[in-house]
Formats: structure tokens, C-alpha cells, sequence
């Protein structure tokens, strides 16, 4: 009885953690099972739990490759992981209570309200059976087009395992892949960098996936009601701009490198360069070798995965809307203007506050774990700093440092992992012990700045 009470006492940041935890170590045990290795022998612990965090964070990053490491067994308990973890557990849940027609419950309201970042709890089952629906008919496509195309390389049967597992990680941003072999591992989508229809398809699902699901559902019912809220219209413009930039950059600071797209022709430069810009968006998948681009690509990509995909969506990092508020809090400062106006529209003091809070928060985060692997790990700072960005950002693309972390590193990179799949704020709300009103306000004081 006391257990029961405890459990709805806690609040929904806590059952989020506690939730999201119990699915990682749930999969590590099965990814443990003898029948879940390629050799028959139980992989150790730290890697299945590595592995199980990496894919219910809807990360990417590995410590063995995933498609000669595994069998069919463990690569279906990891794309369920990935399944599971990109639309969130308690999605999953409504969606079997919606099944068996259960009513839905004020606490789990709560609990997906805070799941998807919702300001209130109106229309939050509407918003969660869309969100099943766009998930599982986008995937459907996007799966037997991949089957389509690779039927010709691999044959029909694996060609339609292959589709449906792809689409899922794609989707949900997870970067996990099955074309690595015992003798050529971690080779991603390398094989396909000049494929346009694999290219395309990949991309768009994982812009799809990132943009998140209310702009999907604002973006699909345009042609009804004509008008984008505040939050799309941010999102929308912001995504675009930064897969442009960020494409344009690495065709310019890639374009002799024959070790990534230098050897490709003018067509396949420019395809590998979008291709580059989208993953970061916390995807995890790549058609060049990261580890051969120029190290002002590689901090560049680290920029790029810091801020990430946006509120609501299958990825990670500061998002979209959060990097859209800091730059226009810098020029409205530099203009002398007093408001923060985007879009034709003023901000409230606390989304700024909000914003400010969370990019230091994350910052810190990913400072303070560098610092750390830093002195654990043998390597060049670049690529510890690319881990953490990659980890804490749920991207999952690496410059070949997750292979050789030390037990240390892996548990920490987990930790990264964890953290930036439920958000800073939602770890910090769930770990603060309940705050009471504060009665009284302090007098106003001034600091100089600058």
C-alpha cells in the first residue's frame, strides 16, 4: 500500500526517469541473453547497457557494431528499444490503452503533458494519437520505399528486415544501422553516399523526426486552417536555415578533401554535404568517414549538434526554438530595442529566462563531462568533446573514440546520454526536493555588465 501511494505521489518529471530507466536495464538484461550475440556468448554488461542506453535515448553511439555484433534477436530487441524510446514510453502506453479502450488518467496526462512539453493538458490524447498515426504511416512508407531500392543490392526478404529496421531509426533519429560486417564495421550509409533515393529518404525522415510532432500536425492541416503558430513558424525557419547553412559550409570546407566528398563528382558533393548538415540534427547516420573531415568541419558538426533538433520531436540538444530565442535576445541587446519581438510577436520575460537557463545548463553539462574524459580517455580533445556533444545531444555520430572508451567513460557516457534524452529540466525538476512559495521578494540590485 505504501509503495502504491509513494508511486503516485511522485511527480511526472519522476516517472519519466524512473521510467525511461527501468526500459534501459530491461534491455541490457535481454541484450545479455547469450542468443542476442553473433558469437553465442554473453556480451559484457557495460557494453549491453551502453548499447540499451544508446538506443532507448535514441543515440546511435555504439561500443560494438550493431549488424555483425547481434543477431536477429538482439537487433529486434534494440529497434524496439529505439521504438520505445523515440516516441517515449508513455506514448506506448496510451497507445495500448487506447487499444483496449482504457480511459486515460489525470496523472498520465500529467506525465505526457510533460513529455512533450506541453504548456496545458488540453488535447493531449488528440495530440498522442496523432502522434502514433504520422509516426507508424510515415515509417510504413519510408520502409518499403528502402525495401524498393535495396531489393535489387540485398534481395527482397532481407531487403524488407533491413527497410522496416532503417525506417524506425531513421525516424526516430537514432543513427543505429545494420550494414557493418565483421570485417568492415561502423560503415553506416557509406556505401549509399552517392544514392539519391536512399539520401533523400533518410533525410527526410529525420528532418521529419526532429522537427516534432506538433509542427507536423500544424504543417499537415495548413491547407485547412491557413496559419502556423509562433513555435512552427520558428521551427520551420530555423531548421531550414541551418540545414542550408550547414550544408553550404561543409561543401566549402570539404570540397578538396578527398578523404570525405573530394573524390566524388559535383552531384555527390552537394548530396553528401545536405546529407552531413541533416544528421547532426541528432540522426547519428553519415555517408562520409567523419573521423577524415577537416577539424573546422568537426567542430563545426559539434556546433551543430549542441543545438540540435526541436521541442516535441524524437531528438535532442538545446533545440531550435531555445538557439532562435539567444540570437534574437543578441540583436534585439545590440539594436538598444527592450522587447524580443520574432515573428511579429514579443516574448515573455521567462521564455527568455527559460532559454538562457537551459543552453547554461547544457553547456555545463557538456563542459564538466569533457573535463572529466579528458584525463580518463587517451585521446584528442576534439574527439572527446565530439563524444559529449554527440552523447548529450542524442546524435550519435562519433570520430571513432566510442570503441576504445574505458568503463569509466562508457558509464559516463551513458549518463551524458540519459541526460540529454530527458532534457536537463526534467532531470533537475525530478531530483529537487518539492519547493514551497517563496512569501516575500528580496530588494532590487544592480551588477555591472560588460
Amino acid at each position: 500500500m505504501n509503495r502504491k501511494l509513494n508511486f503516485w505521489q511522485m511527480t511526472p518529471p519522476q516517472i519519466l526517469v524512473l521510467g525511461f530507466a527501468a526500459i534501459i536495464v530491461l534491455g541490457a538484461c535481454l541484450l545479455t541473453l547469450p542468443f542476442a550475440s553473433a558469437t553465442g556468448q554473453s556480451i559484457p554488461f557495460i557494453d549491453a547497457l551502453f548499447t540499451a542506453t544508446s538506443a532507448t535515448c535514441v543515440t546511435g553511439l555504439v561500443v560494438v557494431d550493431t549488424g555483425s555484433s547481434y543477431t536477429m534477436f538482439g537487433q529486434i530487441v534494440i529497434v524496439s528499444l529505439i521504438q520505445v524510446g523515440g516516441l517515449g514510453f508513455m506514448t506506448m502506453a496510451t497507445l495500448v490503452a487506447l487499444v483496449f479502450r482504457k480511459k486515460i488518467t489525470l496523472k498520465e496526462r500529467l506525465v505526457l503533458q510533460e513529455a512533450f512539453n506541453q504548456g496545458s493538458m488540453e488535447g493531449i490524447v488528440r495530440l498522442i494519437r496523432r502522434v502514433l498515426i504520422y509516426s507508424l504511416t510515415i515509417e510504413a512508407i519510408a520502409a518499403v520505399i528502402f525495401t524498393i531500392r535495396w531489393t535489387f543490392d540485398l534481395g527482397f526478404s532481407k531487403a524488407l528486415y533491413f527497410g522496416i529496421w532503417h525506417a524506425i531509426s531513421m525516424f526516430n533519429n537514432a543513427g543505429f544501422d545494420l550494414f557493418g560486417t565483421v570485417d568492415a564495421p561502423f560503415v553506416s550509409l557509406t556505401g549509399y553516399v552517392n544514392d539519391f533515393v536512399v539520401n533523400f529518404v533518410a533525410m527526410a525522415l529525420i528532418v521529419l523526426g526532429g522537427i516534432g510532432f506538433i509542427v507536423m500536425s500544424e504543417a499537415i492541416d495548413y491547407r485547412t486552417t491557413k496559419r502556423l503558430s509562433l513555435h512552427s513558424k520558428v521551427v520551420l525557419s530555423m531548421t531550414g536555415l541551418l540545414i542550408v547553412l550547414g550544408a553550404l559550409i561543409i561543401f566549402i570546407f570539404e570540397y578538396t578533401n578527398n578523404r570525405t566528398i573530394g573524390s566524388l563528382d559535383l552531384g555527390g558533393k552537394v548530396l553528401a554535404s545536405f546529407f552531413q548538415s541533416v544528421t547532426p540534427r541528432t540522426a547519428g547516420a553519415n555517408t562520409v568517414d567523419i573521423g577524415a573531415m577537416r577539424q573546422a568541419s568537426q567542430f563545426f558538426i559539434v556546433i551543430l549538434m549542441f543545438i540540435g533538433a526541436s521541442p516535441g520531436s524524437t531528438g535532442g540538444g538545446i533545440k531550435t526554438t531555445t538557439f532562435t530565442i539567444l540570437i534574437a535576445a543578441i540583436v534585439t541587446m545590440i539594436r538598444g530595442k527592450e522587447d524580443i519581438v520574432i515573428f511579429r510577436s514579443r516574448l515573455a520575460k521567462d521564455r527568455i529566462l527559460k532559454a538562457i537557463t537551459l543552453t547554461m545548463m547544457a553547456l555545463c553539462l557538456v563542459i564538466m563531462v569533457t573535463m572529466l574524459l579528458s584525463t580518463t580517455e587517451d585521446s584528442q580533445f576534439l574527439k572527446i568533446l565530439f563524444e559529449v556533444t554527440s552523447a548529450f545531444a542524442t546524435v550519435g555520430l562519433t570520430i571513432g573514440l566510442t570503441p576504445d572508451l574505458t568503463t569509466f567513460g562508457k558509464i559516463l557516457i551513458c549518463l551524458t546520454m540519459f541526460a540529454g534524452r530527458l532534457g536537463p529540466f526534467t532531470l533537475a525538476y525530478a531530483l529537487q526536493p518539492k519547493q514551497e512559495k517563496e512569501l516575500y521578494r528580496y530588494p532590487e540590485g544592480k551588477i555591472t555588465i560588460g
